[in-house]
C-alpha cells in the first residue's frame, strides 16, 4: 500500500503544529546576548520530599527558555534575603569560605594552579565584584595586576569581549567566588562564551584547556546531546552543574569524560561532623539515553548509559553561599543552585592536585568513595529504580556518591586509571524507535511512524523510508562516541523492502547506509522481500571515534518503495 501523498502528510500535520505552538511556541525562544534584567519568575523550593526543614524563595538568573543547541546557566538567587552591601565587622547572610572550609574538611592548597570558569557573555564587574568578595572574607587579593585573575573571550583573547548580561553576570559573580572560597591560593581564569549556544561554550572549554588550565567548571545544561569533543580533555579535571529542575538529565554533565556535579542542603548540626547532608529536591539526576556509561560508573547506577550525578556539593537555595555582584545585584546576595556546586567541586580537585596525564578526574571519586561524606536522605521526585532520585547508602542520583571528605577522592593517588574503556553493550539511543518520536536520531518529517501501512519489526513503531511513489528523499542519522577501549564494534538493523517496481534489472529506489563518511551497503527495490531480514556490518576503526549511523533513501518519479528500518543497534565489546 503506498503512503499518503506528501501535501496530505503536510497539510495534517500544519493543523498538528498549529495547535501545539498555541500552547508551547513561547518556550522555545533562544535567549538573547543582549544585557537585560536577570530573568526567571520567582518560584518556592519545588513541592517534592522535603530535603530541608527550611525554605526560601528564589529565581533563576539567566532565562530558562529552551531551544535546541543552546544552554541556562543553573544559578538560583534568593529573593526573600535582601541584597546587602558590605558591612564592617559583620560577616553576609549565607555560608563562606570558612563554612565551606569546615564543612567538607579541607585544607590550604593550590597554590599555581590554574581553575577556569566557563560562562556565557561578560560580566563587566567581575574582577571588581570578586575583589569586594575577597577582602570581605580576608582572602589574598586576585587582580589582573598581581597575575591571579584573567578574563578572556571564547578565543582567548582580553577583546572584544562578549556583550554584558546582567542574568549570566550573576552566574559568573557566583562561580569565581566558589572557587575562591575552595582554594583561596588558585588562580582564576574567566572564559566568556559569545552566547550561551552549546557550541560557544564548547570553543570556550577548549579555549580553557589550550590556556593551561586544569580544572574547568561549567555551571551550565541543556537538553541531553550528542557529545562534544569539547570536554574531552584527558589530565583535566572538568566538572559541570546537573540542572536545577530534579529528576531530569542535562548536557554536559551528562558527557562521559565529564564529573556530573549534584546538589544538597548543607546545615550546621551537633555530630561529630558538625554539619549534615540531604540531597536537595531541584538537583538533576538520571540516565542519559545517549552519552556512553563510563568504565568507572558501576551497576548501582541501574543505568546503561552514563549516569548523573558523580559527586555533589552545597546546591540549595535556603542553604546557599554568599556571593557578591553589582552588576544586576546591589551587594551580597545568597545563591544556590547546582551551579554552586560545580566550581566548589572543580577547585577541589584544584587542591587535590595535578591529574595524572592521560586519565580522566571523573574516575577519581569513583576509586575513593570511603574518602566522602555519604549522603543517605533526601529526593528530587519520584522514579524508578528509585535509586537514581532518592539518596541512601552508596550511590544516588541526586547525590551521587557524596561530598567532599577532604580531597583524597579528587586526588589520582599516584596511579593512572584507564581512559574510559569498553563496557559491553549497546549504544545507540531510542534504537526501536518506541518513544514515539525520532530523538537522539535526526529524521526527515514522517520517517520515525506507528503508521499501519508497514508493519514494525518489533513493537509498533519503526522508520519508515520513502514509500510515496514520486521523486522523494528520506533521512535517518545519529551520532555516537565510541569508547576507545572497544575492539569489537558492530551496525545492525532490521530492513524490510517493500516496492511497486515489477522490474528485475534497474535499481529505481536505493538506500544508502552510511558510518561517517563509508558506504556500508546501498539497497534498492530490486531487494524487496517479504517481511524483514537482519543486516550487520563490523565497523572497523570506530573505536574512540564518534560515528554518524546515517540512511538515506531515494525514490524516483513513479512507483512507490518503502525502506523500513528497526530495531537498529551499535553493539560493543
Amino acid at each position: 500500500m503506498r503512503r499518503p501523498t506528501v501535501p496530505a502528510v503536510l497539510a495534517a500535520c500544519a493543523a498538528a503544529v498549529i495547535a501545539w505552538s498555541g500552547a508551547a511556541g513561547a518556550a522555545t525562544a533562544a535567549p538573547t546576548g543582549a544585557a537585560a534584567a536577570p530573568t526567571g519568575a520567582t518560584v518556592s523550593v519545588p513541592a517534592k520530599p522535603a530535603a530541608t526543614t527550611t525554605s526560601a524563595t528564589y529565581r533563576h538568573v539567566c532565562s530558562t527558555a529552551t531551544a535546541k543547541g543552546v544552554a541556562h546557566c543553573d544559578a538560583l538567587v534568593r529573593t526573600d534575603a535582601a541584597a546587602k552591601a558590605v558591612q564592617p565587622n559583620a560577616l553576609p547572610s549565607g555560608l563562606g569560605p570558612a563554612d565551606l572550609a569546615s564543612a567538607y574538611k579541607l585544607g590550604a592548597g593550590g597554590a599555581g594552579q590554574t581553575v577556569a570558569i566557563v560562562d556565557a557573555q561578560d560580566d563587566p564587574n567581575a574582577e571588581s565584584d570578586l575583589a569586594t568578595y575577597r577582602s570581605t572574607y580576608g582572602l589574598p587579593a586576585c587582580t589582573t595586576a598581581n597575575g591571579c585573575f584573567r578574563k578572556v573571550n571564547q578565543n582567548g583573547a582580553a577583546s572584544p569581549l562578549p556583550a554584558s548580561d546582567t542574568g549570566w553576570a550573576g552566574e559568573i559573580s557566583l562561580d569565581v567566588d566558589m572557587v575562591s572560597a575552595v582554594c583561596p591560593s588558585c588562580h582564576i581564569l574567566l572564559v566568556e562564551a559569545t552566547s550561551p549556544t552549546t557550541a560557544n561554550l564548547g570553543t570556550a572549554v577548549n579555549t580553557a584547556v589550550a590556556l593551561g588550565a586544569k580544572y574547568v567548571s561549567n555551571s551550565y545544561g541543556g537538553g541531553d546531546q550528542t557529545a562534544s569533543s569539547a570536554y574531552n580533555h584527558p589530565g583535566v579535571a572538568i566538572t559541570a552543574s546537573t540542572g536545577d529542575s530534579g529528576f531530569e538529565v542535562e548536557y554536559p554533565a551528562s558527557d562521559q569524560h565529564v564529573t556530573a556535579v549534584g546538589g544538597t542542603s548543607l546545615t550546621r548540626d551537633t555530630s561529630a561532623r558538625g554539619w549534615s547532608e540531604s540531597a536537595w529536591s531541584g538537583a538533576g539526576s538520571g540516565c542519559s539515553t545517549i552519552q556512553p556509561k563510563p568504565a568507572w560508573q558501576t551497576a548501582a547506577t541501574s543505568c546503561a548509559r552514563k549516569a548523573n550525578a558523580d559527586v555533589s556539593a552545597v546546591a540549595n537555595p535556603a542553604t546557599g553561599v554568599a556571593v557578591y555582584q553589582t552588576f544586576g545585584g546591589t551587594g551580597f546576595m545568597v545563591y544556590g543552585g547546582t551551579s554552586a556546586s560545580a566550581p566548589i567541586i572543580a577547585s577541589v580537585y584544584a587542591l587535590a592536585g595535578t591529574p595524572a596525564a592521560s586519565t580522566y578526574p571523573a574516575s577519581y571519586p569513583w576509586a575513593h568513595p570511603g574518602n566522602l561524606f555519604d549522603v543517605t536522605t533526601g529526593s528530587n521526585g519520584t522514579c524508578s529504580p528509585a535509586v537514581l532520585c532518592h539518596a541512601g547508602v552508596g550511590w544516588d542520583g541526586p547525590t551521587g556518591l557524596g561530598t567532599p571528605n577532604g580531597t583524597a577522592a579528587f586526588a589520582s593517588g599516584g596511579t593512572t586509571p584507564p581512559p574510559p574503556g569498553c563496557t559491553a553493550g549497546q549504544l545507540l539511543g531510542n534504537p526501536g524507535f518506541e518513544t514515539g518520536s525520532a530523538a537522539p536520531w535526526s529524521a526527515t518529517a514522517g520517517v520515525v511512524t506507528n503508521d499501519t501501512g508497514e508493519a514494525a519489526h518489533g513493537g509498533t513503531w519503526k522508520a519508515w523510508l520513502d514509500g510515496y511513489g514520486t521523486t522523494h528523499t528520506d533521512t535517518l542519522t545519529q551520532s555516537v562516541t565510541v569508547p576507545s577501549g572497544c575492539t569489537s564494534v558492530t551496525l545492525s538493523f532490521w530492513l524490510h523492502i517493500d516496492s511497486a517496481e515489477t522490474t528485475t534489472t534497474t535499481a529505481f529506489d536505493r538506500l544508502t547506509v552510511k558510518a561517517g563518511a563509508t558506504t556500508l551497503a546501498t539497497f534498492s527495490n530490486l531487494n524487496k522481500a517479504t517481511g524483514y531480514a537482519q543486516k550487520s556490518f563490523a565497523l572497523t576503526g570506530a573505536a574512540g571515534t564518534t560515528v554518524t549511523i546515517s540512511f538515506s533513501g531515494t525514490e524516483d518519479t513513479s512507483l512507490q518503495t518503502s525502506f523500513v528500518v528497526d530495531d537498529a543497534a551499535l553493539n560493543v565489546s
